[in-house]
């Protein structure tokens, strides 16, 4: 989370271009590029964020802290277990995913994200790419304005 500001200048790039490509996505197929494109998400962001590949990302509005991480997979904040010193009721050696998320936050550009209350996990989308699911909202959004 100490990188959280280059991390989320990488990922808002790294969308661009993903969102670039969506009229290869769409020639290819995006039933067929689910496969191999979550491969490379899964080894990227189980590397760089421990990701649990939930398929629906929020690591930008989490200061770059993966919620799902989280014994209890809170995705709206900490459950009211946290200790004095920011460490899990769950799990005693692991600093709570929030108070990470919440330095992260802090160090973003866009520092209110935090605070947006997130949708319940769809759990049928677990294993899937978020990317794609964010490119295909993304372009959806532009062609309805």
């Amino acid at each position: 989370m100490r990188n959280s500001r280059k991390l989320e200048w990488l990922y808002q790039c790294f969308e661009g271009i993903l969102l670039a490509l969506h009229p290869f996505w769409l020639w290819i197929g995006y039933a067929r590029i689910e496969k191999p494109v979550r491969a490379v998400e899964r080894t990227v962001k189980s590397v760089m964020f421990d990701c649990r590949m939930c398929g629906s990302c929020v690591l930008s509005e989490t200061g770059m802290s993966c919620p799902m991480n989280c014994p209890k997979e809170l995705r709206n904040g900490p459950c009211g277990g946290v200790r004095s010193d920011g460490f899990c009721e769950v799990e005693p050696q692991m600093r709570c995913v929030w108070v990470d998320a919440w330095e992260g936050s802090q160090r973003m550009r866009d520092q209110t994200r935090i605070a947006q209350v997130q949708p319940p996990l769809a759990q049928g989308q677990r294993g899937s790419s978020s990317w794609l699911r964010e490119v295909r909202k993304k372009r959806d959004l532009r062609f309805f304005q």
